[in-house]
């Protein structure tokens, strides 16, 4: 086994903060994950990364919610990576287009290479009853996924999930074909989980799990949403779900993923497992 990863990167998942009185029913504490962070932070701050990506569920709900939280992650060091999930969205209506800026994404969905790898940031909210603004036909197209699916018995039907629309699934697609012309592996980041079948998948993971298969140089697939964190390999891409930091009063979770030539080590702190992940 090589002695040093290729590069090394971190991985955070539903801080979910807001200036809230716990959840009891859920076990999730909004208020606490400033400190969470905080620590985090410093944690990655003692590493050596490339950048550290935060996937999804920023904040619980309210605009000035990110006022509280987005200052914390100024003492990163490292270079950093936003994606957006179905909280960042919790919002007054005249906000919800100016999300991704607020953030400093410089689109919904993006990519970006590192060392040989092309990692694929996906907008997972595109159909949902609530990232499109109001009347939006997207918001009617989420609804008549929702229910086909609960028609047809599926358990992902639901409001807090998402989908990617036709000219973003094209752009992914076009995305991983030219990675494969390049000889770059890829790493897809979503908010969403598309695999092992649970409530909180994509509303579209079937069409996406599909695509995945068509390509051997999909590594690895890493996303939260699911608070309670979540395995499995299709086809040999390993889908990881991380945890939700918002969970649990004072145990964190976070992650580094150190990416060698012949495998993925995921170091889980707090809450996340760790994992050995030979590649193919």
């Amino acid at each position: 086994m090589s002695s040093a990863p290729l590069f090394r990167f971190g991985v955070i998942a539903d801080p979910q903060y807001a200036d809230l009185e716990p959840n009891l029913a859920l076990n999730r504490y909004p208020a606490n994950s400033l400190v969470k962070l905080r620590e985090a932070i410093e944690d990655f701050n003692r590493h050596d990364l490339a950048f550290v990506v935060t996937l999804g569920d920023i904040i619980d709900r309210e605009w000035k919610s990110f006022d509280a939280i987005l200052p914390v992650y100024e003492a990163l060091r490292h270079r950093k990576h936003f994606l957006l999930g179905n909280h960042d969205f919790a919002i007054a209506p005249e906000h919800l287009g100016s999300v991704p800026g607020r953030v400093g994404m410089p689109s919904a969905y993006y990519d970006f290479g590192y060392s040989g790898y092309r990692f694929i940031a996906l907008d997972g909210n595109e159909i949902s009853v609530f990232a499109p603004p109001e009347g939006d036909l997207r918001r009617q197209e989420a609804k008549d996924l929702m229910k086909a699916m609960e028609s047809a018995g599926a358990l992902n039907g639901q409001r807090w999930n998402g989908a990617i629309g036709d000219a973003q699934y094209d752009w992914f697609s076009a995305k991983l074909r030219e990675a494969k012309a390049s000889g770059e592996k890829v790493i897809v980041l979503n908010h969403y989980p598309i695999f092992p079948d649970n409530p909180h998948n994509a509303l579209n993971s079937d069409r996406m799990l599909a695509l995945l298969a068509e390509h051997d140089h999909v590594v690895a697939y890493l996303n939260g949403h699911n608070h309670a964190g979540n395995f499995g390999v299709s086809d040999g891409t390993y889908f990881i779900n991380f945890m939700g930091m918002v969970d649990t009063e004072d145990s964190n979770a976070y992650a580094i993923v150190d990416v060698y030539g012949d495998r993925l080590e995921i170091i889980g702190f707090g809450r996340e497992a760790n994992r050995t992940l030979a590649l193919r």
